[in-house]
């Protein structure tokens, strides 16, 4: 009786195990001979808490170039710069700056200080997607939403485009991706890429009217796991800053940073794969940031947070770029 209790205890505890989500706790090989970044990309931040115009703080050239790197500061945009084009790479809070850190307080509703205070440094050092949140002619992709009437819905809407509204053709409903990485990745990684993918695929599938399909050789969509430099002009930082990058139709490519540690259950201190997927297709798809947090498409994700559903602004915008009600 003993041994029979004690088989049905071990197989309980067995079929428990089994219905626990799977679980991925990992990072992709490394390249040969390059060396990984340890330290936070963004750590650079809290020592710059604090600080306003008018100020030398060692260390702001290098938030200079994180404001840079996303779209809002640009020393070299027009004739009248020339004078302040030295000043991109020196360690003094002008005018400029100050200016730039305005625009993104308000694109992240926090209080238009100008200066570097504790609620936009924490803003700042959330991991996010590498796509700039304004684009070179200083069009912004975020801000404030507004009224959208589509049929009978009346509804404050924020999904964006990227400028110019670069789509895939009308005629294209069916889409191919493959998987390309400049890394190694383990058997277990692979599966997990490929199940993970495809979930995310099916998410946009069913509001867009499109269907995806993987295939072995050439595709419409491309994922994979890069490190560092890879060759596109768009340099990954380590774990903790950017955690991907994805670019605007048609060109297809998805980029996750095999720095991070990527997980599929949403475990504390790991990158929820399927929701830096889902947010990658819909930038191929040619949907830009959108300032509402709710959103898929909002830039900013922490470590153990899941957002895989999209939200009913994500729907509406995918529809309204291509027209489908």
């Amino acid at each position: 009786m003993a041994l029979r209790v004690s088989l049905l205890l071990g197989s309980l505890l067995l079929l428990l195990l089994l219905m626990l989500p799977h679980t991925t706790l990992s990072k992709p090989s490394e390249i040969k001979g390059e060396k990984r970044s340890l330290e936070h990309p963004f750590k650079f931040l809290q020592n710059l808490e604090g600080s306003q115009k008018g100020q030398t703080v060692e260390g702001l050239n290098e938030l200079k170039k994180y404001l840079k790197k996303f779209g809002y500061l640009n020393y070299g945009g027009n004739s009248n710069d020339v004078k302040l084009a030295g000043h991109a790479n020196n360690d003094e809070f002008d005018e400029l700056l100050e200016s730039a850190i305005k625009t993104y307080q308000i694109n992240y509703k926090l209080k238009a200080t100008g200066s570097l205070d504790s609620q936009t440094v924490k803003q700042m050092m959330i991991p996010r997607c590498g796509v700039a949140d304004i684009t070179t002619n200083g069009t912004t992709s975020m801000r404030s939403g507004k009224k959208k009437h589509h049929q009978d819905l009346h509804t404050v809407s924020h999904y964006k485009f990227y400028r110019g509204r670069p789509r895939w053709p009308r005629s294209k409903t069916h889409f191919t991706y493959s998987f390309r990485s400049s890394v190694a990745l383990s058997e277990a990684m692979e599966e997990d890429l490929r199940r993970i993918s495809e979930q995310a695929f099916e998410k946009w599938a069913k509001p867009s009217l499109f269907t995806f399909e993987e295939v072995d050789s050439s595709s419409d969509i491309v994922i994979g796991f890069h490190r560092l430099s890879h060759g596109d002009d768009d340099a990954f930082d380590g774990q903790g800053g950017v955690t991907s990058h994805a670019y605007e139709p048609t060109s297809g490519k998805i980029h996750l940073d095999a720095d991070e540690y990527w997980g599929t259950s949403g475990r504390p201190g790991v990158m929820d794969l399927e929701s830096i997927a889902v947010h990658g297709i819909g930038h191929v798809l040619g949907l830009d940031h959108s300032p509402d947090q709710d959103t898929v498409m909002y830039p900013f994700i922490s470590p153990g947070v899941t957002k895989r559903r999209l939200s009913d602004d994500d729907i509406l915008g995918i529809r309204t770029l291509y027209g489908r009600f």
